[in-house]
């Protein structure tokens, strides 16, 4: 049985202690994902805080501070967290633990899918501020590009981090898979501490079945004097 230590293919990656591939990393679907929801992220936090306020720093949707405050907060925790898992997917080759590798495919799934349904939320939350805004009388026109643009790249954000969702949980399956197996697959070339049955297709010559050959009785020889 192998050393669960090792983490030998655990948990779809390589064995531990291999060269850094940054091409191979670059392919990887969770990795493209992440940039994609990164630049989604910086798209969000950028356009509000750029043309959302207006020049007494008021939100420009529906004047709700909390809106802006919302897409903000979201999109720039949403920027740190594609960071920190970026640097999580170029080290878990070399994460020798298979302890360690499930914590980590177990954060990426709990956070992405936690992630994918505060966008939604906020997806909503910024739609219906932006229908309730009065945009008469071009009070409300500097920015508008930028608002509709954010609340764009919010919807698209869900996508991309329930994506990130079920490649995260096809990766924790993969990996509690192969830990259940190696648990329960025999060790190759072990003798069974029993004897074979007797009469059994052994071809093993030591082993004589009982009973198979009666012990003559040797004649009774008077005794001569």
């Amino acid at each position: 049985m192998s050393n669960p230590q090792q983490g030998a293919g655990a948990y779809g990656a390589g064995k531990a202690g291999g060269a850094f591939d940054p091409v191979l990393y670059i392919k990887k679907p969770q990795v493209i994902l992440r940039l994609v929801s990164l630049i989604f992220s910086i798209v969000v936090f950028g356009c509000i805080s750029s043309k959302a306020y207006n020049s007494k720093h008021q939100c420009q949707m529906n004047n709700d501070m909390n809106a802006c405050g919302y897409g903000m907060g979201i999109g720039v925790l949403a920027f740190l967290i594609c960071i920190a898992f970026l640097v999580i997917d170029a080290m878990f080759e070399n994460l020798s633990s298979i302890q360690h590798r499930k914590y980590a495919v177990m954060a990426d799934l709990g956070i992405s899918g936690g992630w994918a349904f505060l966008w939604f939320v906020g997806f909503c939350y910024l739609t219906d501020a932006w229908r309730k805004t009065s945009i008469t009388g071009g009070v409300y026109e500097y920015g508008n590009d930028n608002i509709q643009a954010a609340i764009a790249f919010s919807f698209f954000s869900i996508f991309t981090w329930a994506a990130s969702t079920f490649f995260a949980f096809r990766q924790y399956r993969m990996g509690a898979q192969d830990a259940f197996a190696s648990g329960y697959d025999p060790e190759p070339n072990v003798s069974s501490p029993y004897s074979s049955f007797p009469g059994s297709d052994t071809g093993d010559p030591y082993q004589q079945p009982p009973f198979s050959q009666q012990k003559e009785v040797p004649d009774f020889q008077p005794p001569t004097y």
